[in-house]
């Protein structure tokens, strides 16, 4: 049982949008810590450190870059204090926010220098495992898992990207489909494969789910799923994306994805601890 979503609910704690959440790991780390504790009061046996930009690339437009290390390594021990013995710390990395060459200015070997940066920071924390997400580039998330299994030093490596339902299919934004993104990241030897994020429905996200244990089962006969929908589609009101599913809505769902094999599972955007609460309550 993993977390849920930990921007949105930085926010109901009366951070500002558009802030470097990362950041606070270092300058308000009591306030990050009560969102992990609520996700345990809630639940969840791991939770995921708040270090989802703490790349050098995302970090550098905050002017941040050379901190890398220190908000990584204070994103893991702000976890394991909050949520005590017993219960798991797992490393977030996310994407860098550009384009691989040819399609963006990004070298393979900064980028890939970069992620070991912050997998090596993770680690140095005392993290339990490394969990890359929410990749919608392939070439990325290949060069994130190669960084992250080679710091991991025998802990748990999760890779997840993030589809989005498009005619029937599913693709990531950068129009990689199922099966090529499920084969391709277990070949490079990660503990589990599965998807995060997307914009999709709950009905849709059981289909997902269908498709990517069936590629997966393709692809291994070990390898474990993971899945982190998030809380529905959201509603644009204003400018504030709001999420319409109820605890219950969720928690039915999520039944739902288990009983078609996932085996760790948690939330994203939209997922508070009432959400993971009720998801544990009802597959726990």
């Amino acid at each position: 049982m993993l977390d849920g979503a930990m921007g949105t609910q930085l926010i109901a704690r009366g951070m500002k949008a558009g802030v470097c959440n990362d950041l606070l790991n270092v300058e308000q780390p009591e306030l990050v810590a009560d969102v992990h504790l609520a996700y345990a009061q809630a639940g969840s046996d791991a939770v995921l450190t708040n270090t989802f930009g703490a790349n050098r690339f995302v970090l550098g437009r905050h002017g941040l870059a050379d901190r890398v290390r220190q908000i990584n390594t204070a994103g893991a021990a702000n976890a394991h204090k909050a949520v005590g013995d017993g219960r798991y710390v797992l490393g977030d990395i996310g994407p860098c926010g550009d384009f691989l060459e040819p399609l963006g200015m990004l070298k393979a070997d900064d980028l890939r220098a970069a992620f070991a940066e912050q997998a090596e920071a993770l680690v140095a924390g005392g993290v339990d495992g490394l969990i890359v997400e929410t990749m919608t580039a392939l070439d990325e998330a290949a060069i994130a898992v190669e960084a992250a299994l080679a710091a991991a030093n025998g802990r748990p490596v999760f890779a997840s990207m993030s589809f989005d339902a498009a005619g029937g299919a599913f693709r990531t934004m950068m129009g990689v489909d199922v099966d090529s993104a499920i084969a391709a990241l277990v070949s490079l030897g990660v503990d589990a494969v599965g998807y995060n994020c997307g914009t999709a429905t709950l009905v849709e996200y059981v289909e997902l789910t269908r498709r990517v244990v069936a590629a997966a089962r393709k692809a291994s006969p070990t390898v474990r799923v993971l899945a982190e929908p998030n809380a529905g589609k959201p509603e644009l009101v204003g400018d504030q994306a709001v999420y319409r599913v109820t605890a219950e809505q969720f928690a039915e769902a999520a039944a739902e994805v288990c009983a078609l094999g996932v085996t760790i599972i948690g939330g994203c955007c939209g997922t508070t601890p009432d959400l993971i609460a009720a998801l544990a309550t009802r597959v726990g």
